[in-house]
């Protein structure tokens, strides 16, 4: 393969390593480690670094749109690690 091709093969993945690879070390957290609430967290904040990277990075999917992928896995980042947070520190929020 040329120079080009292997950078346009790595445009494509974009941001989905990233996510894979949280989803993994959240998967850790919550099932091997017995911490549910932080994995909850844990993949909330990589879902949302993958939409941070995925706005200013790039890739190119045929499928969506930047802006969906964009709102999608932000949105569902954040309300994911919210509510990890609220989970975990329950005892400490005033109700």
């Amino acid at each position: 393969m040329n120079a080009r091709a292997v950078e346009a093969n790595r445009e494509r993945w974009g941001a989905y390593p990233l996510v894979v690879g949280g989803a993994f070390v959240a998967l850790v957290l919550a099932v091997m480690l017995g911490m549910p609430y932080w994995g909850g967290i844990a993949m909330g904040a990589v879902m949302t670094l993958g939409a941070l990277a995925r706005l200013f990075g790039g890739g190119r999917l045929a499928v969506r749109r930047k802006a969906t992928d964009v709102v999608t896995l932000g949105g569902l980042g954040v309300m994911l690690a919210v509510a990890g947070i609220i989970l975990e520190f329950k005892d400490h929020i005033p109700m």
